[in-house]
């Protein structure tokens, strides 16, 4: 499903919390990744997949839009639509970097500040 929306990402300050909410709200099973820089869930619900992470940064005060879940399209080459964001007025939001043996990950923000991730799979990402 090139270029649709295949996986969400959730930010959070405590990464257990939110863990243990989703569980109980709606049944979703979280599986630790361990080769990553952050700390960092997988998320395997009946449909879309997805993650959850620790958040990078200070939670946007109240008041100021919204705060949300990613969504990441993954994409045929990383580096190409990479490139096409860019010319089209996006910016690095985070460069890319590997999933080991799943994929190339990046974000990026549009225009008018929103992020977004894409991803590339590819087995031998290291």
């Amino acid at each position: 499903m090139k270029n649709a929306v295949v996986y969400f990402e959730i930010q959070a300050t405590d990464p257990k919390n939110l863990v243990s909410f989703y569980q109980q709200l709606f049944g979703w099973t979280f599986i630790k990744e361990e080769n990553l820089p952050i700390e960092y869930y997988r998320i395997e619900t009946a449909a879309i997949m997805g993650g959850l992470l620790k958040r990078p940064a200070e939670v946007p005060p109240s008041n100021c839009g919204t705060n949300a879940f990613t969504c990441s399209m993954e994409v045929d080459d990383f580096d190409q639509t990479s490139a096409n964001i860019l010319h089209n007025g996006g910016k690095i939001a985070l460069p890319k970097f590997a999933v080991i043996g799943k994929c190339y990950q990046g974000y990026f923000t549009d225009p008018d500040n929103n992020i977004f991730g894409i991803f590339e799979v590819d087995i031998n990402a290291h």
